[in-house]
């Protein structure tokens, strides 16, 4: 009786896996392998700016600025201005030693702002002729466009004017109004923009 009891358990065990063995026809489907994304976008951050390589415009970002749509630093607009004054000696364009500081700086700031352009003004004193004053200002300005240019400025940048004893500085016949008035003067803005940085719990904030 135990020997039948364990042939019908065993039969009964053996019954649900030969039914999962076998499949019907219906439920048999071809093997479809995983489709290959086609991805045409760059969605990679080459300068780990946040902004993917498919829509910046900007591949190099300076760490921690702050960003605009394109991916694009954000920058203060900051505007420096520096002055040229030479004065000269009467019926002389010769520009003295203590004068040159002047003509390296200003063409320092040129090349610091090579968007910038300047015009370079000669004047003289009112004495002698009116005439000669003219051409002499324009001398005077076209030595000191020269001694820039040799700077390392390209001329183009650089235009002059004379405007003689017509605008004078100091009014009067005195010897300080002439030598006040023989000079050349020059100023140019340069803008140059500060990187925006973006505020984050570690950015610390001056005392």
């Amino acid at each position: 009786m135990k020997l039948q009891r364990t042939v019908i358990i065993c039969g009964l065990m053996v019954m649900p896996l030969m039914t999962s063995a076998t499949t019907k026809e219906e439920d048999k489907y071809d093997y479809i392998p995983t489709p290959v994304a086609d991805q045409i976008a760059d969605l990679q951050d080459d300068d780990s700016d946040g902004v993917i390589n498919a829509r910046d415009l900007c591949i190099t970002t300076p760490q921690g600025a702050a960003l605009d749509n394109d991916g694009c630093e954000e920058y203060h607009d900051i505007s420096n201005t520096l002055a040229l004054r030479i004065l000269f000696d009467n019926n002389s364009t010769f520009i003295k030693p203590v004068f040159q500081n002047q003509i390296s700086e200003m063409a320092d700031f040129l090349k610091e702002y090579p968007e910038t352009s300047i015009e370079i003004q000669g004047f003289a004193s009112i004495v002698g002729d009116a005439d000669k004053n003219m051409l002499l200002s324009q001398n005077r300005a076209d030595v000191v466009r020269q001694a820039i240019i040799s700077n390392g400025i390209d001329p183009n940048r650089l235009t002059i004017v004379g405007f003689g004893e017509t605008k004078p500085e100091e009014l009067g016949n005195t010897e300080f109004a002439h030598a006040m008035n023989r000079k050349v003067v020059a100023s140019v803005v340069g803008y140059k923009g500060e990187v925006k940085m973006e505020w984050t719990i570690f950015t610390k904030i001056g005392k």
